[in-house]
């Protein structure tokens, strides 16, 4: 993971997923930090006037550019204490609306991962956090939701989630290979099991269960089984119960996270959780 793309929105949250981003630089092979903000004026706004008649020139526009670029450049300057050495930081303004900017910047800046700011339970309600499900859906690379409660540790030990269906094609090996083998981290893993499959000794269950543990075993992982109904709290009691400082969630289409970007999980897991959320692609 070379270079992290940080969408601003100046929001306490999004600048909190900066300052994630830059001391997670510590303990990564990250070598860039591009920090972007959407400023985006609809077809509508420069055709329609506002309430006041009024409609922004392009003059107006730029003067905005310019003092977006400079607010980008202040949290550039704050961030830049806490990166690790010789990790550059760069900004950038698009003029595309907030996802297509992000997906654009990924493209252009060769960008290995996302790292989102969420909303949580005050005030701040920030644009990128309102819309951090919409972005993991279509981001063509992995997301970290940092939530407001999370206070940065370094990731010694991470939680995987997953329904252990059909495991060969919805676990990515890949991404997995690249968070585990360049970092020393106990794995724990949970299997989300409703119907208590393995407790029964479920023929095709048991036969995922060997699949993954013959994809996992060389990093040692710990195996645990989740059958309760409120399958959130689940995954975070077992998160905060071991003192972990990462949950990956595996949102592929035969994995029990197939619903994650479409429903309340996500909302649920950035909000309520103090840990961050990996979305592995």
């Amino acid at each position: 993971m070379k270079t992290y793309i940080v969408p601003i929105d100046f929001s306490e949250t999004s600048v909190h997923a900066a300052e994630f981003a830059a001391m997670l630089s510590n303990q990564t092979e990250v070598a860039r930090i591009v920090l972007m903000h959407s400023y985006h004026v609809s077809v509508y706004e420069s055709v329609l006037p506002t309430p006041d008649m009024l409609i922004p020139s392009e003059d107006e526009i730029e003067e905005q550019v310019v003092e977006k670029t400079r607010q980008l450049e202040h949290i550039k300057a704050k961030i830049h204490k806490q990166v690790r050495e010789h990790v550059s930081i760069h900004v950038r303004i698009s003029r595309s609306a907030l996802v297509r900017s992000i997906i654009e910047t990924i493209s252009k800046e060769n960008g290995d991962i996302v790292i989102l700011g969420s909303n949580g339970t005050s005030g701040d309600i920030s644009h990128i956090g309102s819309n951090v499900v919409n972005i993991s859906q279509l981001s063509p690379v992995p997301v970290i939701v940092v939530p407001p409660a999370c206070c940065y540790e370094p990731i010694k030990r991470v939680v995987m989630a997953c329904d252990f269906n059909k495991v060969k094609d919805t676990v990515p090996l890949e991404s997995l290979k690249n968070l585990l083998t360049r970092h020393e981290v106990d794995l724990l893993v949970v299997n989300i099991d409703k119907q208590a499959k393995h407790k029964n000794a479920d023929p095709e269950q048991l036969a995922e269960e060997s699949a993954l543990h013959a994809m996992l075993k060389q990093y040692h992982p710990h195996y645990y089984y989740n059958n309760e109904n409120d399958i959130i709290n689940g995954i975070l009691n077992l998160a905060n119960g071991h003192h972990a400082q990462l949950v990956i969630a595996l949102p592929h289409k035969y994995s029990f996270f197939q619903s994650l970007l479409h429903n309340s999980v996500s909302h649920e897991l950035s909000i309520h959780s103090a840990v961050p959320v990996l979305l592995l692609k």
